[in-house]
């Protein structure tokens, strides 16, 4: 069985008009909620083994975060098919996965997370909101063989589910 997470990147900035949308830093929000959200995907699952990003720097940041807590250092894999994707453009990503990753975080942007998350939630989901988390199993086992019909909705939390 294989298992995914979509992580919308924590929330970024708007401080200077000038920045092209993919140079975009996080705000001081999503430099609090990244490390508190990290935590919570790593209590929830400690054997994720690889991380994707979009090339977009809030998702870059965000990644890196939860890198540091998930593997006490930064492994990243920077796919710059996520930037501003589709649902099946990330479709098309974890369909490319390698065989031998069994647990993957993936962080990129909406609205493509909240269209492909409804794809597997039983509930309307109205919005991924920033550093919220999805978590999708497969249960064909295999990340090339995806198929929409063959996965279960696990879980969906972001900051205000925890109060923060």
């Amino acid at each position: 069985m294989k298992t995914f997470y979509l992580v919308r990147h924590a929330k970024s900035s708007w401080a200077n008009p000038g920045w092209m949308d993919i140079e975009r830093p996080l705000n001081g929000r999503g430099k609090r909620d990244a490390p508190f959200m990290a935590k919570k995907l790593k209590e929830l699952d400690p054997g994720i083994e690889l991380l994707i990003t979009s090339p977009a720097k809030r998702a870059k940041i965000t990644a890196k975060i939860f890198s540091k807590e998930i593997f006490g250092e930064r492994r990243l894999q920077i796919e710059d098919d996520l930037y501003h994707a589709s649902a099946e453009d990330i479709i098309s990503v974890i369909k490319s996965i390698d065989e031998d990753v069994d647990i993957a975080a993936i962080f990129g942007h909406n609205p493509g997370f909240t269209y492909l998350a409804n794809y597997f939630s039983e509930e309307y989901i109205s919005n991924v909101p920033t550093t919220g988390i999805v978590g999708v199993q497969i249960n064909s086992g295999s990340w090339a063989n995806f198929d929409i019909e063959e996965c279960k909705f696990t879980h969906f939390i972001y900051p205000k589910y925890f109060q923060i």
